[in-house]
């Protein structure tokens, strides 16, 4: 087993979404580099060389499709910031509320559209792929903009805003209703006035496999929760493979994600940073690319004068 594996799957035994992982911890995983280079001409050599390019997104590249986090100072849906709903305690206790937060971001996404990040970054891969070369999309982002933009080797290591998840039969299923359910349509104001709908649950999203009907929840990984060891495994694979990784929009300390990128960075794997402002992990890079993901990483993979085009 790699180092990656074992590493990864030590983490995933310890560490759940949304948990960060001490200052000593993040020494080990990888070795210190030089500071990073913002030469988009060097960038753009290394690039027109790699075969298999890993693309790790977060919450930063969805930015500029007007999307909202609901993650740190005033990032709040009602009186509440979203680690105090995205739970599966708080789910248990008040599913309405829960299932109205997410019915307000379901729709706040259909209004919504890829930037010219995602449209890049789909666009590179189509290319590629005819060059017999592979680009795939690690994403935390749960709002299928990638998608939507075009990606088709898509790793949502947190889920989709559009799947379900049964909580009786535990079927998981794709799910574009709007509203997904009758008694949830004009529901969902964030202004923090709005009092709870209290729904009753069996007037909540239900299971429509034959003979079920259990309450849906929404197939997203919540606070407290572990990654799907499944989609954990694929994106191991991809990571062991690639010689070529960016990292686009993320804050870099919210783990397990965060060791993905300094783990194939340890290994010798040119890394590329394209993010706002640095991040803790900055510095064992070899690329940093400062500004909005839109602007920057549309040149940084637009075709190199050696691809060939067949």
């Amino acid at each position: 087993m790699c180092l990656f594996q074992s590493t990864a799957r030590r983490l995933v035994s310890q560490v759940h979404c949304g948990l960060k992982a001490s200052s000593s911890k993040k020494q080990k995983f990888c070795l210190e580099m030089a500071r990073p280079s913002s030469n988009m001409a060097d960038f753009r050599e290394v690039f027109a060389k790699a075969k298999h390019i890993a693309i790790i997104t977060g919450a930063g590249v969805s930015a500029e499709s007007g999307v909202p986090t609901f993650r740190g100072a005033g990032g709040f849906w009602r009186k509440w910031q979203a680690q105090e709903l995205a739970t599966p305690g708080a789910f248990a206790r008040n599913p309405s509320r829960v299932w109205e937060f997410y019915h307000y971001r379901r729709e706040v996404m259909l209004t919504k559209h890829p930037n010219p990040a995602h449209v890049a970054i789909a666009e590179c891969e189509k290319r590629l792929s005819k060059q017999g070369r592979s680009v795939v999309v690690i994403t935390q982002n749960i709002d299928e903009l990638h998608r939507k933009a075009g990606t088709k080797h898509l790793l949502e290591i947190h889920g989709s805003l559009f799947k379900t998840r049964c909580t009786s039969c535990g079927n998981v299923a794709a799910n574009y209703k709007s509203p997904i359910c009758p008694a949830l349509a004009g529901k969902g104001a964030p202004d923090p006035d709005t009092e709870d709908a209290a729904i009753p649950v069996e007037d909540l999203p239900q299971c429509e496999e034959d003979g079920c009907n259990g309450l849906l929840r929404p197939h997203v990984v919540w606070f407290g929760e572990a990654l799907d060891p499944g989609v954990l495994t694929a994106v191991e694979k991809e990571l062991d493979i690639c010689d070529l990784c960016l990292v686009v929009g993320t804050s870099s300390v919210v783990y397990p994600a965060a060791m993905f990128a300094p783990q194939v960075s340890a290994r010798g794997v040119p890394v590329a940073e394209f993010n706002m402002e640095p991040t803790p992990v900055t510095n064992r890079f070899r690329f940093h690319f400062p500004g909005p993901c839109g602007t920057t990483l549309p040149p940084a993979l637009a075709r190199h004068e050696t691809e060939i085009i067949s």
